[in-house]
């Protein structure tokens, strides 16, 4: 077998087996993009960009964190009338394990340590921006996770 077959059965086995397992970790992780290597061979798979769905019909639709609402036929602008959540976001590419007992309803104080994410054996604490009340965690724990990804939502404290 020359060299030129082996480098076409490698693209071969790239195009049968690799690329579809790939893209479908790709959907089941929600990632952006992956790579991987095979001795010379290097694939690397990205996501389509995906047009944000429109809301649900029947389902509110909330405004942007920080922002006002104007009142029908009124110059006026009315707050919000409930806190909106903040989202603490991932600070690198990696796993996310969530901090010991974290949970729903309990109350972080600005700095607290919400977990980590794990990237290559060097951990990157993930803390809290504000004090605030866990609202929703958004990921498993131990999910692969993107730079700017959702990890946690937290309801500003009163």
């Amino acid at each position: 077998m020359t060299d030129r077959d082996e480098r076409l059965e490698s693209i071969q086995h790239a195009v049968d087996e690799l690329i579809p397992r790939l893209s479908e970790r790709l959907t089941r992780y929600g990632l952006g993009e992956i790579e991987v290597r095979q001795g010379e061979l290097r694939v690397r798979v990205q996501a389509s960009p995906v047009a944000p769905e429109p809301p649900l019909a029947g389902r509110p639709v909330l405004p942007l964190a920080g922002s006002t609402t104007a009142s029908p036929g009124r110059g006026d602008h009315a707050p919000p009338s409930a806190p909106l959540p903040h989202g603490v976001t991932s600070p690198a590419v990696g796993f996310f394990i969530y901090a010991e007992g974290l949970g729903p309803g309990l109350v972080a104080d600005k700095g607290d340590l919400l977990g980590h994410v794990e990237m290559l054996g060097v951990r990157h604490d993930v803390r809290a921006p504000r004090r605030g009340t866990v609202r929703h965690l958004v990921t498993e724990a131990g999910d692969p996770v993107e730079y700017g990804q959702l990890l946690v939502e937290l309801e500003p404290a009163e």
